[in-house]
């Protein structure tokens, strides 16, 4: 059947028409959604209609986080910041939050998005905080124990790292990127590239750049740095856990409504006796709490002292929780509730996208 202009352009004239009664909606109740519940949201709608279209569900979730993200700003635009460069991991996991439309400024330490937020320079920040393979990020948990930002949202991001260069794979003799790149890929290193230099940089699009303007060198970064910089995939997906994961926390001064399916951060200054941290423990037990992560972080005022980072299920508003919080009172030195937040989801669209 050959193709008709008339009606796709009927078509499209229509999706945009709706855009624009979307935002008028939007405008009319007060502003844009916040990210989380606008997530949250277009998670649900497309879940619910997701037998009814011969599409890739994932590829109607960017879509309809691309309208939402477009109607943010147009409305209330919002600068988010990053742990820079443009194509580095994180720049790569706020896309997939904020969307295309979102103003994302790139900053050089993740001291300088706390920063950002703090002082207002950025509405909201994205930094990681856990990776699958390497653990806790330690400089962002550090931040978190001198300044509690609020967490408002959570992105998990698959992590395929992709070694790069313009140098044929028998020519390379250094391998550029950011520690933890080079960590989650010694394996393969070890067995593939064993007789060339590792080299660390700061962020894994810096190390892509070295590669463009310098013969003989590779990168391990992700392909859209690689694309950027036009390079050669020399290596795809060299990670040793093919389950590589990095979940990124989102800062910002709101809080998103309970969604039904939230979680809940703490930190935790528990008092130093025998049996205290038991005695945390069983408050969530009690409670009929389910944890998802516990990290303990030395205290950097006095030896074998720690702060304890928690994140349970449920929101902070749920009487159980808001019960639970409570009774930590009595037990706790520092009793700091850093957010309550939708579940991110790992989804196959990310899988296909990412490359830390």
């Amino acid at each position: 059947m050959p193709r008709d202009p008339e009606r796709l352009n009927a078509i499209d004239t229509s999706i945009l028409d709706l855009v624009a009664q979307r935002i008028d909606i939007l405008r009319q109740a007060g502003g844009a959604e916040l990210p989380a519940e606008a997530n949250a949201r277009i998670q649900a709608a497309v879940d619910r209609t997701a037998t009814d279209h011969q599409i890739d569900p994932e590829r109607l979730r960017t879509l309809l986080r691309h309208v939402a993200s477009l109607s943010a700003a147009e409305l209330e635009p919002r600068r988010v910041a990053y742990l820079g460069p443009q194509h580095s991991y994180s720049h790569l996991a706020a896309l997939k939050y904020f969307g295309d439309a979102a103003t994302l400024t790139p900053e050089s330490t993740i001291a300088a998005v706390f920063d950002a937020v703090v002082r207002g320079q950025a509405a909201m920040g994205i930094v990681p905080v856990e990776n699958s393979t390497d653990g806790r990020v330690v400089d962002t948990l550090g931040m978190f124990v001198q300044n509690p930002v609020n967490i408002c949202g959570e992105v998990l991001l698959p992590i395929h790292h992709y070694l790069l260069s313009s140098t044929p794979r028998d020519q390379i003799v250094e391998i550029y990127s950011k520690p933890q790149a080079l960590s989650q890929c010694r394996g393969w290193l070890a067995q593939h590239m064993p007789d060339v230099h590792l080299k660390e940089l700061s962020s894994t699009a810096a190390a892509a750049k070295l590669a463009a303007e310098q013969p003989g060198v590779a990168a391990i970064a992700s392909e859209a740095a690689g694309r950027e910089y036009g390079l050669n995939v020399i290596a795809a997906s060299i990670e040793d856990n093919p389950n590589n994961v990095t979940r990124f926390a989102v800062l910002g001064g709101h809080e998103p409504s309970s969604s039904g399916d939230d979680k809940t951060a703490l930190v935790l200054q528990i008092i130093h006796r025998p049996g205290a941290l038991a005695d945390v423990m069983n408050v969530f037990k009690t409670h009929n709490l389910n944890l998802t992560w516990i990290e303990s972080y030395p205290m950097p005022a006095g030896p074998n002292e720690y702060l304890f980072f928690l994140e349970l299920e449920g929101h902070k508003q749920d009487a159980t929780v808001m019960a639970a919080i409570e009774d930590l009172k009595a037990l706790t030195i520092r009793r700091d509730v850093l957010g309550s937040y939708p579940r991110g989801r790992e989804t196959a669209e990310s899988k296909s996208a990412a490359g830390t």
